[in-house]
C-alpha cells in the first residue's frame, strides 16, 4: 500500500502474509537484544526505554548546557529503501553464525512485493533488483535500520570527528541532528556527507541545512527548537510543538468531523477525537505549550459543535445546546490540559 507524506509524494509500505510477520517477530524477538547491546547510546529510534522526546531532550540538552548551538539538521533521501543489502548482511555476520537464519534475512530484503491494481496484479522486485532497501512494514525493518545507521555513528565517534569538532549526533530512526560549537557546523556538514557517501546512503542536500541558534531554529521530531520570548519579553532557547505538527492535528480532526461523517454517532466520533488529543498533547508537552493547546481547544470545540449542529440540520453555532459539560462529561471528549500542572508526569 502507499502512504501519503508531507511533501505530496508516496511512501511504499509492504504488508507481509500473516506467516510471514510471525516468523519476521520470532526472530526480531531473537536477534532484537543481541543487536540492542550494540547500538550507541544516542541512538534512540524503536529501542525499549526510549522514545523521541528523550531525543529532544537529549538534542536540547547539546544546544543549552553544552553550548553546542550550531546545529547540523541532516535528511537522508529514502533512508529505509536505500540501505545496501551487502553491507547490511555484514553487519547482521558478526553478530549471527546460522546461516539458514542469514538466509531467511536474506531473502525477506528481496522479496517480491505484490499489488493489485483492479483485477491485475502487479509484482515489482525493486529490492532484489538494486540490492537496496529494507521491507517497510516488516517487524524486522526498524531493527535493521538502527543497526546500519549505527555504521555512521560509530565511525563518527571511532574517527575521531566527534571529538575532534565537539559535535555530537542525536539520531532516532532516519532523522538525526549534529550539534556543533560555534564555527564547527560546515566541517561537520561535509565530513557526515562523506561518511554517507561511503556507506552508500544519499544526503538530501536540499533539506539539510545549518541552523546557528539564536539566531535560526530547526525542527526535529515534531518539536522547533529556537529562541522564544517568555511573559516579560525575556528571551529563552527553548522547545514548542512545530507548526507542520499543529497543522496536521488540525486537519486530522477537520477530515473528522467533515460531512460524510453524519452517521457516525457523537459517541464514536468524539471517541476518536479524544484519542488524537490524547496522544497528541501526551507527546508534545515540553516546553511553552499551554498557548498551543489553548488553540487547539478553541478549534476543537468550534468544530464539533458545528458537526453535531450540521449532523442533524440545525443552525446556530450550537453553544447552548452543546456546552462545555455536554461535550466533556457527557460525550467524554478529552480534557486538554489547561495549566501545567495538569500535564502528566514524563520520563526524564
Amino acid at each position: 500500500m502507499w502512504i501519503p507524506k508531507s511533501n505530496g509524494g508516496r511512501r511504499a509500505l509492504g504488508i507481509p502474509c500473516i506467516r510471514d510477520r510471525l516468523v519476521m517477530m520470532a526472530a526480531v524477538l531473537v536477534i532484537g537484544p543481541i543487536f540492542e547491546a550494540d547500538l550507541l547510546d544516542n541512538q534512540y529510534g524503536f529501542r525499549p526505554e526510549l522514545d523521541a522526546k528523550m531525543a529532544v531532550r537529549r538534542a536540547f540538552w547539546h544546544i543549552k548546557d553544552g553550548g553546542r548551538r550550531e546545529v547540523v539538521d541532516a535528511d537522508l533521501r529514502d533512508y529505509f529503501t536505500s540501505i545496501p543489502h551487502g553491507p547490511l548482511m555484514r553487519c547482521l555476520t558478526r553478530r549471527i553464525a546460522d546461516g539458514q537464519l542469514l538466509r531467511v534475512i536474506k531473502s525477506w530484503l528481496t522479496a517480491t512485493v505484490m499489488e493489485r491494481a483492479g483485477r491485475r496484479t502487479i509484482r515489482t522486485a525493486e529490492a532484489r533488483n538494486t540490492k537496496r532497501g529494507t521491507p517497510q512494514g516488516s517487524p524486522l525493518s526498524p531493527a535493521l535500520a538502527n543497526l546500519y545507521f549505527r555504521r555512521f555513528a560509530l565511525a563518527w565517534r571511532d574517527h575521531g570527528h566527534q571529538d575532534q569538532l565537539n559535535a555530537h549526533i542525536v539520531n532516532y530512526a532516519d532523522d538525526f541532528v549534529i550539534c556543533c560549537r560555534p564555527g564547527k557546523a560546515e566541517e561537520a556538514m561535509m565530513r557526515m556527507q562523506t561518511l554517507m557517501t561511503r556507506l552508500g546512503l544519499t544526503v538530501n542536500e536540499t533539506k539539510t541545512r545549518i541552523a546557528r541558534l539564536p539566531e535560526d531554529d530547526f525542527t526535529f521530531l515534531g518539536y522547533t527548537v529556537g529562541r522564544f520570548y517568555g511573559k516579560d519579553g525575556r528571551a529563552f532557547i527553548g522547545t514548542r510543538p512545530s507548526r507542520k505538527a499543529i497543522k496536521s492535528l488540525l486537519r486530522r480532526i477537520h477530515d473528522r468531523t467533515t460531512r460524510e461523517w453524519y452517521a457516525d454517532t457523537p459517541q464514536n466520533t468524539v471517541a476518536v477525537i479524544s484519542s488524537l488529543l490524547r496522544g497528541w498533547c501526551g507527546y508534545f508537552d515540553q516546553g511553552p505549550v499551554m498557548k498551543t493547546y489553548g488553540i487547539i481547544r478553541t478549534y476543537v470545540d468550534r468544530r464539533l459543535r458545528h458537526w453535531l449542529v450540521q449532523r442533524t440540520g440545525g443552525r446556530g453555532r450550537g453553544f447552548d445546546r452543546y456546552t462545555q459539560e455536554y461535550l466533556h462529561d457527557t460525550l467524554g471528549l478529552y480534557r486538554i490540559p489547561s495549566r501545567r500542572a495538569d500535564l502528566p508526569k514524563t520520563k526524564a
